[in-house]
C-alpha cells in the first residue's frame, strides 16, 4: 500500500517503515510551510507543508511533503520518505535473478518510476517463461512473448483468465512503454502489472515439482 495521510486532524501519515517491517503510523512532530503556490496532478494549492514525523512503533523519523489550501482538509500528500517498497511474497524456489528484477521493477514503484517498472515487469514475465522452456529453441512458433503466454496456458502451466490478465496488464502495459509514443503510467497500471506478476511467479514455483512434471512431458523442460 502506499504512503498516506491517515487523520482529518493532523497529518500524520500511515506508512510502511523500513525498520518495522510494518505499516505504521508516522505521527506528526514539526513542520515547515511554504506559502508560496504550488502545482500538483495538475491542482493548483496555496502552500506546501513539509512534515517531520515518528514511527509510531521504533521511532525512526520521516518526513512528508503536504501540499494543502491553509487547511488539513484539502491536504495531499504528495511525497514521502524514507521511500519503502511493498514487497509481494514469492515462493522460495523462483530463481534469484527473476525474484531481483521483481523486486527492482517493486522499488522503481515506490519511486514513482511507474513506466521504468512497468517495463520491468513485463521483463520478468518474458524472463520467466523462458527459464520454463517456453523458447523457440523447443517450439519455432514461440517467437514472441505474445505466443509464450499463450503457449503457458494451452499447456495448462497457467489459467486463461490469467493468460488474459498477462496479456492486458503486463505485455500490454510494457510494450506501450517500450514501444509506443510517451504517456502517463498511473498507479492502478503497475498495481495491477505487481498484482499479476507476482501471480504467475506464483502458478509456477509455489509447487514447483508439479509445474515441473507438467512441463517435461509437454516438452518444454527435459530431465
Amino acid at each position: 500500500m502506499k504512503p498516506d495521510l491517515v487523520s482529518q486532524n493532523n497529518y500524520n501519515v500511515a506508512a510502511h517503515c523500513p525498520n518495522c517491517r510494518i505499516r505504521t503510523s508516522f505521527d506528526q512532530k514539526q513542520f515547515v510551510v511554504v506559502d508560496s503556490p504550488h502545482r500538483f496532478q495538475d491542482v493548483e494549492y496555496r502552500r506546501v507543508l513539509y512534515v517531520l514525523g515518528q514511527c509510531s512503533s521504533c521511532g525512526r523519523g520521516g518526513l512528508a511533503m503536504v501540499p494543502d489550501n491553509g487547511t488539513r482538509v484539502n491536504a495531499i500528500l504528495e511525497c514521502f520518505y524514507p521511500v519503502s517498497a511493498d514487497h509481494l511474497p514469492l515462493p522460495n524456489d523462483v530463481p534469484p535473478d527473476i525474484e531481483a528484477e521483481f523486486r527492482e521493477a517493486e522499488l522503481c514503484a515506490s519511486f514513482k518510476a511507474n513506466r521504468a517498472s512497468s517495463a520491468l515487469y513485463r521483463s520478468v514475465l518474458e524472463k520467466t517463461l523462458k527459464a520454463n522452456g517456453y523458447v523457440k529453441g523447443n517450439d519455432s512458433s514461440l517467437t514472441d512473448l505474445y505466443k509464450r503466454i499463450d503457449a503457458a496456458a494451452s499447456d495448462g502451466i497457467i489459467t486463461d483468465a490469467r493468460r488474459k490478465k498477462a496479456h492486458d496488464d503486463i505485455r500490454a502495459l510494457g510494450n506501450d512503454v517500450l514501444h509506443d509514443d510517451w504517456r502517463v503510467v498511473t498507479d492502478d497500471e503497475v498495481e495491477d502489472a505487481h498484482h499479476y506478476t507476482q501471480r504467475i511467479l506464483e502458478d509456477l514455483y509455489a509447487d514447483r515439482p508439479t509445474v515441473e512434471a507438467i512441463l517435461i512431458s509437454k516438452g518444454k523442460l527435459h530431465t
